[in-house]
Formats: C-alpha cells, sequence, structure tokens
C-alpha cells in the first residue's frame, strides 16, 4: 500500500499529512505541525520589513517528513502546497539570498501605479487575467529594484517551489501558483514575454531569467537528494507537483457534483468562486477585480480573494495579548445569539490588511459610518461574521454574473468549514444552501493528486472527488431568516 505525504503551508502554521487510498477511500494521519509566524527586521535603508522565518518552516517540515516515515516506512512521494506570490531568491550557486518577505509588507504599496505606466492595468489584464493585488509577485520584483539582493538573484521560486528544491535540487514553477504571480499568460499558460519586459525595465534585472520552467499537477518534480533521503527515511522518495496554490489543491477536493456550483476556500483568507474550462478576460471582470488562476487538470479557478478569518485571528491575538483570552467555541455560541446585521464593514478595508488591534479598528469604521460600535467580544466577532457572509455573497453572486453561470449550492471548504456560525450566516447571505466540508481540503487534495499520478485514483477530477465524497462527511446548511434584510445590508455597505 503506497504512502503520500502532503506539506501543507498556511499563513499561520503549517502541517505534514501522511495519506494512503484505502478501498476507495482517503485515510490521513498528522505528522506534523508548526508555527508560521512572520519576523520584522531592518531592511533596504534600515525600514522594518515583514518577513518569513522559511528556515524554520524548512525544520519543521522535515521533522514531520522524518515522523511520516518513521511511521509508515517507505514512502512514495511528497507533494508541497502553500500560499501564492511570495518567493525566495537565489544567487548563482543556487543559495537563497535571505527570507522572502511577506506579502503584507507595504513596500509594494507603489508598485501598481509604476508597473501600469509601462503596460496598462487593461493590457496587463488581457494577458494575465489576475486580479491587482499590490503584493503579487510582479509587484514584488519591481519594489525590490536597486536593492543589491535582486541584483545578485539568478532565480526566483515561489515558496512551496523553493522548499521542493531543496529536496530535490530542482528549480521548477508549479503553474497553479505560477498563475498567481501576474507573470503568467492565462491563455497560453507560458510565462508573459510583454508582462516580464515591462517589469524587467523597472526592476532593473532581466525578470524572464529569473523565472524557472513550468510543470503541471501530477508532474514528477525529482527524487529526494540521497543525503536528504538518508536523513530523514525518504530514500527512494520522489516529489511531485501537485497543486502547489493551496487554493489549487483545496479546490481540487471540493466534492461538487456538477456545473451549477460555486467555492469558497475559507481560512486566514476566503477564496470564493467558480470552477471554469477556460479565463474570463473581459473588461467587466477586471472591473471587478476578479482573478483566473489555474487549478488541476486544466481548470481555472475564477475567483476574487477576499479577506477572510484573518480579522477573527487578529482579534483573538489581540484579546490574548490584553489578558483577556477569549476560547473560540463558547466566543461563537455567544456571538450567535447576538442580534444579527447591527454593524457591517467592508472586510477589504485597507484598515484592516495590517496585523494589529481588529476590536479597535471595527470600532472606528463603525463610529465613521454612523453604524453602533460593537461592544465584547461576541459583538465583534459577530461583526466579523455578519461581514464576510455578506462578502461571500457578493462575490458569489459577481463570479456567476461575470461567468454567465447559474449557481445552485455553495461548497465551503477549510478550516471556516468547522464554523457553524460562519457556514449558516454564508447561507443566510446567500440565499443558497452551503455544503461544508471537507476542513482539511488542501491535504486532501495535495494527496490526492499524487496518488493520481500514482494510479492510485482514476487521473481525473472527478475520480478524485469520488474518493472525497467517500472519505469525509459534509453538513447542509439551507437558507434561512429574512435574505431581504442581507441586500438591504449589503446595499448600505455599498452607500
Amino acid at each position: 500500500m503506497r504512502t503520500y505525504v502532503a506539506v501543507d503551508l498556511g499563513a499561520t502554521s503549517g502541517r505534514v499529512v501522511a495519506g494512503r487510498v484505502e478501498g476507495g477511500r482517503l485515510v490521513t494521519e498528522e505528522t506534523g505541525r508548526f508555527p508560521n509566524l512572520p519576523v520584522s527586521a531592518p531592511g533596504p535603508g534600515g525600514r522594518a520589513t515583514l518577513h518569513w522565518d522559511v528556515l524554520r518552516l524548512w525544520a519543521g517540515v522535515q521533522d514531520g517528513l522524518a515522523a511520516a516515515a518513521r511511521r509508515f516506512g517507505p514512502v512514495t512521494s511528497v507533494g508541497i502546497d502553500g500560499w501564492a506570490v511570495d518567493h525566495g531568491l537565489l544567487d548563482v550557486d543556487g543559495a537563497l539570498l535571505g527570507n522572502p518577505v511577506h506579502y503584507r509588507d507595504p513596500r509594494t504599496a507603489d508598485a501598481p501605479r509604476r508597473l501600469f505606466e509601462r503596460i496598462t492595468r487593461e493590457r496587463h489584464y488581457a494577458l494575465t487575467g489576475v486580479q491587482v493585488q499590490p503584493f503579487n509577485t510582479v509587484f514584488q520584483l519591481v519594489a525590490a529594484a536597486g536593492t543589491a539582493q535582486l541584483a545578485a538573484a539568478r532565480r526566483a521560486l515561489l515558496v512551496p517551489d523553493l522548499l521542493a528544491s531543496w529536496l530535490t535540487g530542482e528549480h521548477v514553477a508549479e503553474l497553479t501558483n505560477a498563475s498567481t504571480t501576474g507573470l503568467l499568460d492565462a491563455t497560453t499558460r507560458t510565462w508573459s514575454t510583454e508582462v516580464t519586459a515591462a517589469a524587467s525595465a523597472l526592476a532593473g534585472v532581466d525578470v524572464a531569467a529569473l523565472l524557472p520552467r513550468l510543470v503541471a499537477p501530477g508532474s514528477v518534480v525529482g527524487a529526494v537528494r540521497p543525503e536528504v533521503g538518508r536523513a530523514l527515511g525518504l530514500d527512494g522518495t520522489t516529489v511531485v507537483a501537485v497543486g502547489s496554490h493551496d487554493t489549487a489543491s483545496a479546490v481540487a477536493a471540493v466534492p461538487v457534483a456538477g456545473r451549477d456550483a460555486a467555492w469558497i476556500s475559507s481560512g486566514t483568507w476566503s477564496l470564493v468562486g467558480l470552477e471554469l474550462d477556460a479565463p474570463v478576460l473581459t473588461e467587466a471582470s477586471r472591473a471587478a477585480n476578479f482573478t483566473n488562476e489555474l487549478g488541476v487538470h486544466g481548470t481555472v479557478r475564477y475567483l476574487r480573494n477576499v479577506t477572510g478569518l484573518w480579522l477573527l485571528e487578529q482579534a483573538l491575538a489581540t484579546w490574548a495579548a490584553q489578558g483577556r483570552p477569549q476560547e473560540l467555541e463558547p466566543l461563537l455560541r455567544r456571538a450567535a445569539d447576538v442580534p444579527g446585521l447591527r454593524c457591517v464593514v467592508d472586510v477589504d478595508d485597507p484598515a484592516f490588511a495590517a496585523p494589529g488591534d481588529v476590536p479597535a479598528r471595527i470600532a472606528d469604521v463603525a463610529r465613521a459610518t454612523g453604524q453602533p460600535a460593537p461592544r465584547g467580544p461576541a459583538e465583534v466577532v459577530r461583526v466579523v461574521l455578519d461581514s464576510l457572509a455578506l462578502a461571500h455573497a457578493r462575490a458569489v453572486r459577481q463570479a456567476a454574473e461575470l461567468a454567465g453561470r447559474d449557481v445552485a449550492v455553495v461548497h465551503l471548504v477549510g478550516g471556516g468549514s468547522r464554523n457553524a456560525l460562519l457556514c449558516r450566516l454564508t447561507a443566510d447571505a446567500t440565499g443558497l444552501p452551503v455544503e461544508a466540508g471537507p476542513a482539511e481540503g488542501t491535504a486532501t487534495g495535495n494527496l490526492l493528486v499524487q496518488a493520481a499520478a500514482a494510479g492510485d485514483v482514476g487521473d481525473d477530477l472527478a475520480a478524485m472527488r469520488a474518493v472525497v465524497r467517500a472519505s469525509t462527511p459534509t453538513r447542509r446548511y439551507e437558507p434561512s431568516g429574512d435574505h431581504a434584510a442581507w441586500v438591504r445590508a449589503e446595499k448600505s455597505l455599498r452607500g
């Protein structure tokens, strides 16, 4: 029986999960979990710069992989997924030039304006189909212009590909994550010469030369290096490219049965969208700030990135720092008893982007918009979840309109699927049933791509999703209450 191992890196933690396909079901066991905490350190000009502690992540990955090998014996393959856009720069010897900069670092604020003076915003979208977010990889490279690190760089690897290179020695860019960079042509699925030329002129380096060869999910990246294999018990193990953008792996594990479904991958971010056969590159799509990211088996993930449970995570961290920590489950029960829609905020308001005192910021926004400021943790949580449900509903509706699709059901996967209040409010706000689960969708999709590559699962999404449905129970939430109240709340929020 083959054993596969998924390395799943999230914005706040990472984990390693081993899996086997037994009797048409995926059986999993977590073999490692570790925190993922950003670190601020002086950067160019002494300015504080927010970084990922990638070496600590690497240590956690190695511990989890070694534990999986000890627990299950020979490991057939390893797949690595993580968040998008952030990358490490390597020198001519292949050595990492510094910890990757965190996407929440403000250094890129002016980079979109600069790039769009070289290539128009409309042309960039027509080529890449990517939602403009100042932290997209192309903007990070533009923002790094003039730094010694960028000048010395000979390769740029997205974080999952960086860790894969430390296992194998191979430099690749997996397509689903490459599609988030703002550098990939959405139609040809190759690096865009037009965009890389514009970025090169601003960055002062040959951006195209930094980018590695592209590989599709299911491709073998390479064998684990002998010295690494001996140290971790991974002799004979290969690394397989999965949907290395965590949302691509999560969507591969959404147990949809037809074309009338929307999905929400709910975690620190909420990724809300549809699975399509081709990108939507219209001007209306660009104006609505939807993105076309590639998925497993040649699909397109047509979606909007919505600030997700980040606000709840930051609120909990704030209360803990103030000496009044809150247990999440009792807090959610109290929030369910708070009257809904008394106060709603735009979860994508830049005021909420940086780490910090989210409850105080919500109160400031409420007062500025003439709404009652929440008092106490339960009311804050209700504002956060009401507002997030509204953002989910808006994104589902717009995605359906822009893609010309009818939506009859919403699948909500990821950590947010465990939050019954969020699921219920999302059903109410959308006016559609919500199917919640699996909670571990990202690791599930990662493992199933590996299993398909080895022949343990049929090599198509239908076969993979059949295994998901057999392996993971879901919970259905029907819409209830006054849907018109949600419509009024959204109109008031949008002025």
